[in-house]
């Protein structure tokens, strides 16, 4: 178990990955625009903050194609998720950088033996080769990805898969509010509570004045915010 410095425990813990681990957005975004703005359905940074951050592939072209009045089939709609996940392997190849603190955070709860998972609308075919460079593959137990839910954040599908696999896993029974999410967005924040979760938000995507519906609210992951409980 850990402790907060705000007095928080929990008995596991559940990482969203894009925006609190890393900072891929703007690389997620580029991808995005590569594809659709040659077909006259780009949007702006701020329009990917407002509207479509949160969502996975999937529901941001759904949305895309929705919003402009443009029908998108089946067939369409996985050819465009496929192409958007070469798009994005290509860009990360440049290399990237977890956000301050938060690889010693997760190593920390990891060497308290607490069960830590991730829940993202991401791919895993995205999160993998980052969490392989970042050296901390090995310390998630489970984690949950756009290709396991059908619906994408707010939706709380996924933190309850989350909190099923872990405790399949590792044969616990974790009860919903002994668990702690980390999330730094709006709809992140309404998928963990509407699963019963505890929440912490970081600042790294919107301002404390949006996620006020956390338990509590950092600027910066780091060790120092958790203690270790007997």
């Amino acid at each position: 178990m850990v402790e907060f410095t705000e007095g928080l425990r929990a008995k596991a813990v559940i990482f969203d990955f894009d925006g609190v681990i890393v900072d891929t957005e703007p690389l997620h975004y580029a991808a995005f625009q590569r594809l659709l703005e040659p077909l006259g359905l780009g949007f702006s940074w701020e329009q990917y903050v407002e509207t479509f951050m949160g969502f996975d592939d999937r529901d941001a072209f759904m949305e895309a194609f929705k919003a402009n009045g443009t029908a998108l089939s089946a067939a369409d709609l996985q050819s465009f998720i496929d192409r958007k996940a070469d798009l994005f392997q290509e860009i990360i190849r440049d290399g990237i950088s977890a956000y301050p603190g938060v690889v010693d955070l997760i190593k920390s709860i990891r060497a308290s033996r607490t069960p830590l998972a991730i829940s993202s609308g991401a791919l895993r075919s995205d999160i993998a080769p980052i969490l392989e460079t970042l050296g901390i593959a090995d310390c998630f137990d489970v984690i949950v990805t756009a290709e396991d839910v059908a619906r994408s954040k707010p939706n709380p599908e996924c933190y309850r898969l989350a909190l099923t696999r872990l405790n399949e896993f590792r044969l616990l029974n974790l009860h919903p509010g002994h668990v702690l999410a980390i999330e730094d967005t709006p709809a992140g924040i309404a998928a963990a509570k509407g699963a019963g979760l505890q929440v912490i938000a970081v600042t790294n995507s919107y301002p404390a004045s949006q996620l006020s519906q956390a338990d509590h609210i950092v600027e910066i992951l780091a060790p120092e915010e958790i203690v270790i409980v007997p």
